[in-house]
């Protein structure tokens, strides 16, 4: 489980309650306003996407959560130790270690070299794979993107609803401070669940889709060199190449 996703959001959410303070809380609370912006958002997205992405949306959220961390160090030592026992005693000497693969994508890979499937072949299909991965995954964040953009304006539709109803009251001046402020509550609503969860959750769906992609190169080129028979130090020097600085001297 990713912690810092679940310490981002209740903490944004205990400072913003902190500051309101417990005894303006009640003024923050209005039911109407959330079926006006959550109602409006969810009917916007039906039109914008099928029925069954829109259902699907709870799970992208979900990987932003529960989605294991990955490290770009420990799948270049998987390949180092493939190339280390493929150089020694043969591709074939692979089959044992597939029981130990959990990434299919690799397991994929790495079963193909060992049934001989040419070079070309096994990079043209791995990268199919790796870019119908990343279209998957950039359509899943467009949804969560386009949630980030419906509710700040139909937080103001909510607002602007709400001062219609209050220009309606203009001969009771006693009601235009809290018409203001229940007309103002859809806007503070629609700003508040995009800025803190959407367009957050959005920004890290895509960072996980950069490190996801990332590994993939790093396996697909790494699968190529073990079939190619390349020396296992020279695979470790070709595969750092793809980490920063700083996961290079860890990984040393």
């Amino acid at each position: 489980m990713d912690i810092a996703t679940l310490i981002g959001m209740v903490l944004g959410t205990v400072l913003i309650l902190m500051a309101i303070g417990p005894e303006n809380l009640q003024y923050f609370i209005n039911i109407p306003a959330v079926v006006m912006v959550v109602g409006g958002t969810t009917a916007a997205l039906l039109i914008t996407y099928p029925l069954s992405t829109v259902l699907a949306v709870l799970g992208v959220v979900r990987k932003t959560f529960s989605t294991k961390p990955i490290n770009l160090n420990e799948i270049i030592a998987h390949m180092v130790d493939f190339a280390t026992v493929a150089r020694r005693d043969g591709l074939l000497a692979l089959e044992e270690k597939l029981q130990s693969l959990e990434d299919p994508f690799l397991l994929r890979g790495t079963q193909m070299i060992i049934d001989g499937v040419a070079p070309d072949s096994v990079r043209s299909i791995l990268t199919i794979e790796l870019e119908q991965m990343s279209q998957r995954h950039a359509y899943g964040k467009g949804v969560v993107d386009n949630l980030g953009a419906y509710l700040p304006a139909f937080g103001m539709i909510g607002t602007l609803v709400g001062l219609v109803l209050m220009l309606q009251n203009l001969d009771d001046p006693s009601q235009l401070g809290p018409g203001m402020a229940v007309a103002l509550i859809t806007t503070f609503y629609g700003a508040l669940f995009a800025n803190l969860f959407m367009i957050p959750l959005a920004g890290k769906l895509a960072a996980r889709n950069t490190e996801e992609t990332l590994s993939r190169e790093i396996m697909i080129e790494g699968v190529l060199a073990i079939q190619a028979g390349e020396n296992p130090n020279v695979i470790r020097e070709r595969l750092s190449g793809f980490l920063a600085p700083k996961q290079r001297q860890t990984a040393e």
